[in-house]
């Protein structure tokens, strides 16, 4: 049994924390399961990703280079992830769970003959045998189990194992670096560049210390019976840009805009936390104008500290959900929160 670790170099040449915790989940597994393991790395200059980790202990670290991988496409991706697991023969294939990989494993595996699993929450091995955790049913149920088939090829969460602690000292190099030669097939698509919101703009920061969580409350009339969508915007975005939080909302919210109620423009499903899926592992979380709701608190098993705002004392954040719950208006908190702030 052989293991390879599949990644992709960020913009600037470096392999991403997500990255580095897989890699470390990695060599766990293959120190459990006392067999060797392999590094395959994708992307238009993965040189110097390559050469901060030469340290790790992998026994090979192979590359697929060149200006076509120096975006996500299925068709490249595809093609260069099953030339490094042939290359390697290898019958475990793990990834950290980023958007690039996710949207190929799949594919991966079936032209390899073998099986994929995303969202892997946990590895573990007995008797010579992996297994791995992941949630269903809209995380309220944890399963543990494994497979025959092989290659298994695994995508794992964030936050599952510690960063790996790799540094670029060439005294220690154990692996060399091989690069390996694709014959691409024809290509239908040409990325012409790259979009992202400005930094101001940006609301979902997975790094974060803090995970700000904002509910239907906001958009609701408020005790002079008035809607203040508009002023709840000011306030939230003022918060994110002088915290440097990340934003969160509930599903009711994030659904509002087809039910032709007053919305928040700047949520979107992929804030939403607890039925898509989502796990945030930020060290704290508030939650202003939510109720506490099972898949909502769900979704938040991995925040380190919890706390809430509601006008309402017997709401679902008080009844054991939160660490603790500010009874009063998140009108007035928030206000309060962001003069202090900018002081």
């Amino acid at each position: 049994m052989s293991t390879l670790f599949l990644a992709h170099p960020e913009p600037d040449g470096t392999l991403a924390k997500s990255a580095l915790e897989a890699l470390s989940a990695t060599i766990q597994l293959a120190a459990s399961l006392e067999t060797p393991f392999c590094v395959g790395l994708v992307g238009e200059n993965p040189g110097p990703a390559a050469n901060s980790i030469a340290g790790c202990g992998a026994a090979r670290i192979l590359t697929v280079s060149g200006a076509q991988f120096s975006q996500a496409r299925y068709a490249t991706d595809a093609a260069a992830a099953e030339a490094l697991c042939r290359a390697t023969a290898a019958t475990l294939v793990t990834t950290p769970a980023t958007s690039r990989w996710n949207r190929v494993l799949p594919g991966v595996a079936h032209r390899l003959g073998g099986h994929a699993d995303s969202h892997v929450t946990g590895l573990t091995v007995a008797a010579g045998q992996p297994s791995i955790s992941r949630w269903f049913y809209r995380q309220r149920m944890e399963a543990v189990f494994t497979r025959s088939t092989r290659p298994w090829l695994l995508a794992l969460e964030g936050g599952i194992a510690p960063v790996a602690a790799v540094s670029n000292r060439q005294a220690q190099v154990t692996a060399p670096i091989e690069n390996i030669t694709l014959t691409l097939p024809a290509t239908r698509t040409q990325v012409t560049g790259f979009e992202a919101p400005a930094s101001d703009q940006q609301t979902i920061r997975p790094d974060a210390d803090l995970l700000f969580v904002t509910g239907a409350g906001w958009t609701k009339k408020q005790a002079d019976g008035k809607v203040k969508a508009a002023e709840a915007g000011a306030l939230i975005l003022d918060f994110l840009r002088l915290s440097r939080s990340s934003l969160g909302s509930t599903k009711s919210l994030v659904d509002l805009g087809g039910e032709g109620q007053s919305v928040l423009p700047f949520l979107s499903h992929l804030n939403q936390i607890g039925q898509t899926g989502s796990t945030p592992r930020h060290a704290k979380g508030l939650a202003t104008c939510c109720h506490g709701e099972e898949p909502h608190t769900v979704g938040w098993r991995f925040i380190g500290e919890r706390r809430a705002i509601s006008m309402d004392a017997n709401c679902g954040w008080a009844r054991g959900k939160a660490d603790i719950l500010y009874v009063a208006d998140a009108f007035a908190v928030m206000a309060e929160v962001n003069a202090l702030l900018a002081t």
